[in-house]
């Protein structure tokens, strides 16, 4: 699936990078759209194209491979056809400037059945409170697209993230997507019910 925007409907992300990518003590933060349907989400594919997402080497192969763990655990199916959500995955280099959100916990948000659209009047909407964070030492940062509407609906990132040569490095990847998904925890509609496997409290290996 090809990106075309990846933009929050009113939101902008300030990035500047320089620096070296780092995971012992990794700062993991989230921010959601208001405008997500996360109820109404089940199926998923990874943007194709250039960078890190379309890679085929070890790291790119890794981190796919985390985020499709995660993916199921939470209920979601991979989908070629039309999928509900686009995932796109970036590793930054050095430090990195971010505007970021002060949300409640996605999960409130999702169990109050809360979706703002553009017929949202004024006064009911929530808005979005800025916050300027400075993440170091490289960042791994994941979104989550909504196909329909072409914009993103949740992002994800760690700071911090030191991946160091063999299988010690495999193992971080592997825990700072882990750790990202951590603060999404949106099981799909009637998952648990139906599957009875789910756990809120899952982690990643």
């Amino acid at each position: 699936m090809k990106l075309t925007s990846t933009l929050f409907a009113g939101i902008g992300l300030c990035l500047a990078l320089s620096g070296c990518f780092a995971a012992r003590e990794a700062r993991v933060e989230s921010d959601y759209s208001y405008s997500g349907n996360f109820r109404r989400y089940r199926t998923y594919e990874f943007v194709a194209g250039d960078g890190l997402a379309a890679d085929t080497s070890k790291l790119g192969n890794i981190l796919r491979e985390s985020i499709r763990t995660r993916m199921r655990i939470q209920g979601y199916r991979p989908a070629r056809n039309r999928p509900d959500l686009l995932v796109s995955f970036r590793l930054f280099e050095g430090d990195m400037r971010f505007q970021g959100y002060a949300q409640q916990d996605i999960t409130q948000w999702v169990k109050n059945g809360s979706v703002e659209d553009e017929e949202t009047p004024a006064d009911e909407r929530v808005g979005y409170q800025p916050v300027r964070m400075l993440l170091t030492d490289g960042t791994l940062l994941i979104t989550l697209i909504d196909h329909r509407t072409n914009r993103a609906v949740w992002n994800g990132y760690a700071s911090g993230v030191e991946v160091p040569q063999g299988p010690r490095g495999m193992l971080v990847l592997r825990r700072s997507v882990g750790s990202i998904f951590d603060r999404y925890r949106v099981f799909t509609q009637g998952y648990m019910d139906r599957d009875g496997s789910g756990d809120p409290n899952i982690s990643e290996q």
